[in-house]
């Protein structure tokens, strides 16, 4: 039987988070498959400099337009129907927003890996109409994303109707595809970079706790800063964002802030904390698989991707609202109960890049 030739699909490459590495793995369970996109931007995305990166009609914008993808989802749509597949028996899109509205040829597969159903047409609208994130154009946003809303979630659902088969980062996305697609799905959780912690020295004891990532609102680093603040526990904030100067200030003596750490300074300090905060609802959530990777148990809010990852009182905590007093009783919890190192790594290696490549793979 011929090998099967297949293509990579993607939004957008305009800078590097969790969802390019995604690309980036899935590009390296099927090597010889060129990645199409609507817009790339070399300099922000230096991984990806020599790999067969196609680009749609789009790529002819200037750069300042080509990093404001968020204005153009319905030049967007239309640009990845324009694209030519013809030659792939198998289509791999990863996608939360347009990338999925892909033309094969029939007979071929078309391997919808969903970060989300779009968030700014589903399950995330209410927010986006509320405080659209386009800053100064704010209030025309918020005029024109009523209007045409109604027409994107009907192009949105025609795209997902095309495709043969989902699979979801977790159990809250497989959700929201039965939801809003009416299509049920099959689980691949993304890949975590477990090397850069197989071979660190895990600390004893362990003290303190670490909390990590962009500080804007929805994580809610207010609450572990308060609760920590409140217990008179050591609380270490990695990271920066519009949050930033909130947090300093409701922070007390046993609450520090670090920015700019290096990914080895970070890995180094999850080595040794007493727990990982994790207070925000995430569709996954990558960090909280890094920390079980240092060794380290995570106090996570009971919803979203953390139902996925952690089991409470054997790889972390629990609470079960996004309240202080919440997630004091969770720290108490946490001071209480004994971890085994060893038995969080092993678990975090189930979902190692090694293992998202192999389950790719296996789809085939």
């Amino acid at each position: 039987m011929a090998k099967p030739k297949v293509a990579i699909v993607y939004d957008w490459l305009t800078n590097m988070g969790g969802a390019e590495r995604v690309v980036l793995a899935a590009q390296q369970a099927f090597p010889d498959a060129p990645i199409y996109t609507s817009v790339f931007d070399a300099e922000s995305c230096p991984q990806f400099k020599n790999l067969d990166i196609r680009t749609s009609w789009l790529q002819r914008f200037p750069r300042f337009l080509r990093k404001k993808h968020q204005l153009f989802p319905i030049l967007r749509w239309s640009a990845f129907r324009r694209l030519d597949l013809s030659e792939y028996d198998v289509v791999i899109s990863i996608t939360s927003a347009e990338a999925k509205a892909v033309r094969v040829q029939p007979g071929a597969r078309h391997i919808c890996y969903c970060l989300t159903p779009t968030r700014y047409y589903w399950s995330h609208y209410e927010e986006y109409k509320k405080e659209p994130g386009f800053g100064p154009l704010n209030p025309l946003a918020k005029l024109i994303l009523p209007m045409f809303v109604g027409w994107m979630r009907r192009l949105d659902l025609r795209a997902a109707a095309n495709v043969t088969e989902f699979i979801a980062i977790s159990s809250v996305i497989a959700g929201r595809i039965k939801t809003y697609y009416g299509r049920d799905s099959r689980i691949i959780y993304p890949p975590v970079d477990m090397e850069r912690f197989r071979h660190l020295a895990i600390g004893s004891p362990r003290q303190g706790f670490v909390a990590l990532g962009r500080q804007v609102p929805y994580k809610r680093f207010d609450l572990a800063v308060q609760a920590c603040t409140k217990l008179g526990l050591p609380l270490t904030v990695y990271g920066n964002g519009p949050e930033h100067q909130r947090l300093i200030d409701l922070a007390g003596p046993t609450v520090k802030f670090v920015v700019g750490a290096s990914d080895e300074t970070i890995a180094a300090a999850l080595t040794k904390a007493q727990a990982f905060m994790f207070p925000q609802e995430e569709d996954f959530g990558i960090v909280q698989v890094e920390a079980l990777a240092a060794g380290c148990p995570v106090i996570a809010f009971a919803k979203g991707g953390a139902l996925d990852v952690i089991t409470d009182g054997k790889t972390g905590v629990f609470f079960d609202q996004q309240t202080v007093d919440s997630i004091i009783n969770a720290l108490q919890r946490c001071q209480t109960t004994r971890f085994a190192p060893k038995i969080l790594q092993a678990h975090a290696e189930t979902f190692s890049t090694e293992q998202f490549v192999q389950q790719m793979r296996d789809l085939l």
